[in-house]
């Protein structure tokens, strides 16, 4: 059986995780940090997030296997297409939906990620949580 590691908690609630690794799948969440009123501004600033957590799990974007996105204006996806299309691995295309919804506060989009993790690398070892990972904030 493979073991889950789970690397958190989120800077949102001590009772969420910010990065679960499991059969070398890494999956993650995002939001922008600076809650701009722009959504190019936000999806910028939530993939950069991205970029971060999987370095973090010892992956980066060209491992990347799906992306749910999720707007609060769907009539907005052009904005968060053109950070998209800055931001996204063109040799390692992903699959990706993107939904609108409603989302908490200042939140306009959010990024539910998953991506491929080698067991091999030694990340997942190297991820098992320690007591001051539990109290650690991203």
């Amino acid at each position: 059986m493979f073991p889950i590691t789970r690397i958190g908690p989120s800077r949102y609630s001590p009772t969420r995780s910010r990065i679960v690794i499991h059969d070398g799948v890494v999956t993650t969440v995002a939001t922008a940090t600076a809650k701009s009123p722009s959504l190019y501004d936000q999806s910028r600033d939530a993939l950069a997030n991205i970029d971060r957590l999987l370095s973090e799990a010892g992956t980066d974007k060209s491992r990347v296997l799906m992306v749910t996105i999720y707007i609060t204006d769907i009539a907005g996806k052009a904005e968060f297409n053109r950070a998209w299309d800055e931001w996204v691995d063109r040799a390692n295309l992903p699959l990706r939906a993107c939904v609108g919804a409603a989302l908490e506060k200042d939140d306009l989009v959010e990024l539910i990620v998953t991506a491929a993790v080698d067991a091999g690398s030694g990340a997942i070892e190297r991820l098992r949580p320690t007591p001051s990972d539990l109290r650690r904030r991203d």
